[in-house]
């Protein structure tokens, strides 16, 4: 594969923006590739390299790249108008969909992302109880704002910066526990009587795919709930991803709030928080949280992502991408149990996750003991073979609808070349 233009523009990149890229997670040696397209379940770089897309922009594309209905909204909408400052019918035809499909959601307040969405949710949490302390699972990622951002931790203790510009202030009141641990929950919050919310991804996705054990998420409804402290769902990744209702749909638990951003913008920038009515109507102007956005339910977006939602509602779409997805994973599993490769693929959904080493993933810790080194090995080969995986170990390969059984054959076919060579 050539990629003459992929490192002249990095390295023009480079001179201009922080280590050639806008966002960490996209870089890797010897320079990134740059894209010029996307169609299907396909992305073309500028040297006019093809590759089967599993990373799908970190999640939001579950439609495929380019969708022709998602496109048409998104043009639609735009020729009348891209931001208004002011409310629009797109907007409104978001939030009462996320309404009417989300258990938690009484009402929403839509943003522009999803790292702003956690922000102003635990904003409400602590403006609604009057309480500083948070709890937020090891290895759980929640943006990349001050209160979150904490070094992760195997201990039930208070925050440290898990990045330079983190004032120690900012992160005092934010605790770490592990996931899949109640009991280490429930000890926090009865010797902390300042927690104002518990904020969790329902299946963790930042580190990888860590899926919750059995009654796990039931356990921690109650906890939060005898605690009276607000437990949010950050549904970032999983919301419409899981089911249209999300991961709190298909586990049967309902948080207090939920946080959502990729698929309900249908592939342009969008985010949403929502809850119960009595805390969402602390939000201004109705109340005293402060909450406010230029580009907050900015209508070419919520266009985008309704269609998005439209689509995938329709038949059995769900169903089918879940069965496809199980296919493929089921494969690789086979392969390396065949091959003696050490280690596990976990799954939920149109969502999975290929550890190297360990042979069950249950937390944040275990996630951090995987071979990064294999992982690489593995992302170049692919990548050597046209099939573009997320360059990080412990982050999290995305299923589409428009990625077909020809496609889940040639991944599967790769994967296990990739573990005949490299296994024991």
């Amino acid at each position: 594969m050539e990629g003459i233009k992929s490192a002249r523009l990095y390295e023009e990149s480079s001179a201009f923006t922080p280590g050639g890229v806008s966002s960490p997670v996209r870089a890797f040696d010897p320079y990134p590739l740059f894209m010029k397209s996307g169609h299907g379940c396909h992305i073309t770089d500028v040297d006019d390299n093809d590759y089967i897309d599993m990373c799908m922009a970190y999640g939001p594309l579950i439609v495929g790249h380019a969708c022709k209905r998602v496109v048409d909204a998104a043009s639609e909408q735009l020729q009348k108008g891209s931001v208004y400052g002011a409310p629009s019918e797109p907007e409104l035809a978001l939030i009462k969909t996320l309404c009417n499909n989300v258990p938690s959601m009484d009402m929403v307040r839509l943003s522009v992302s999803g790292t702003e969405s956690t922000m102003h949710a635990i904003r409400l949490a602590r403006g609604f109880t009057g309480r500083d302390g948070i709890v937020k699972m090891n290895g759980g990622f929640h943006g990349a704002h001050d209160a979150v951002l904490v070094k992760a931790g195997s201990g039930s203790t208070n925050g440290v910066p898990g990045s330079k510009g983190v004032p120690a202030d900012a992160v005092k009141n934010t605790y770490t526990v592990e996931y899949n641990d109640p009991d280490m929950m429930d000890e926090l919050l009865d010797k902390n009587e300042d927690i104002a919310c518990v904020i969790m991804e329902p299946v963790m996705g930042n580190v990888g795919v860590v899926l919750p054990e059995k009654n796990y998420l039931q356990t921690v409804r109650k906890i939060t709930e005898d605690h009276n402290v607000i437990l949010i769902f950050d549904e970032v990744i999983t919301g419409c991803r899981l089911s249209k209702g999300g991961a709190q749909k298909v586990y049967g638990v309902t948080p207090d709030m939920t946080t959502m951003a990729k698929i309900i913008g249908g592939g342009l920038p969008a985010g949403a928080f929502g809850g119960r009515k009595d805390i969402m109507e602390n939000v201004a102007p109705q109340g005293q949280v402060y909450v406010a956005g230029t580009f907050a339910g900015n209508p070419v977006s919520a266009a985008a992502g309704l269609e998005t939602i439209n689509i995938m509602s329709e038949g059995d779409h769900y169903d089918v991408l879940n069965k496809r997805t199980k296919d493929l994973v089921n494969r690789m599993r086979d392969s390396m149990k065949d091959n003696r490769v050490k280690g596990c693929v976990q799954s939920v959904g149109s969502m999975f996750s290929v550890f190297f080493g360990p042979e069950y993933v249950k937390n944040g810790t275990q996630a951090q003991t995987a071979d990064r080194d294999m992982f690489d090995r593995m992302f170049r080969y692919m990548l050597k073979n046209n099939i573009y995986f997320a360059p990080s170990a412990l982050e999290v390969s995305f299923m589409s609808l428009v990625h077909g059984e020809d496609v889940v054959d040639k991944i599967a076919h790769t994967f296990d070349d990739f573990t005949k060579e490299v296994g024991q």
